[in-house]
């Protein structure tokens, strides 16, 4: 099982979003995904944050918020425990990303762009100031088919749910 981080920096009502779109073999490819990755040996979510953060942007957190746990089941990829984060109180200078293309994205704009479904879900919890949660989000290959939140399971569209169609 893997612990990853995810931090969205926030900026003049624009997200810091990174387009997967130069690792071979990514689980994320092609996809709009905040700023993070795998925890080191040792290092607590918010160290591991603050380092991906600075890795991968530049960018030096000057500090964050820790907005909840996302627990990923996959049937190709696993289960991974992801820390959620924002930031609005960073500095330093952009660098280029070796995962993506970096890209500042009006708020407004997000959900207009290819992500994970389950991105979207905690996208909005972050939008509407949820306090902590924990999310568990379910997919069977790129297929989001079951979310709970904070325990509890959680509607998805009808369009979403294969495995409410076709029950195994």
């Amino acid at each position: 099982m893997r612990n990853t981080t995810l931090c969205y920096l926030a900026r003049g009502g624009c997200l810091l979003m990174l387009h997967r779109t130069k690792k071979e073999t990514d689980e994320n490819k092609g996809k709009w995904i905040g700023v993070g990755g795998k925890l080191e040996e040792g290092e607590s979510p918010e160290e591991g944050a603050a380092r991906e953060v600075r890795e991968e942007t530049g960018y030096t957190l000057l500090s964050s918020r820790y907005r909840g746990i996302v627990t990923f089941v996959s049937d190709e990829w696993g289960t991974e425990y992801m820390h959620l984060f924002t930031s609005d109180q960073f500095c330093g200078k952009e660098i280029a990303c070796d995962e993506g293309d970096l890209a500042w994205i009006p708020k407004e704009d997000l959900f207009s762009l290819p992500m994970w479904e389950g991105d979207r879900i905690f996208l909005r919890l972050l939008e509407q100031d949820a306090p902590f949660f924990s999310l568990k989000l379910t997919y069977r290959g790129d297929t989001l088919v079951s979310a709970s939140l904070n325990g509890n399971p959680f509607s998805l569209p009808a369009a979403q749910t294969e495995e409410q169609k076709n029950p195994t």
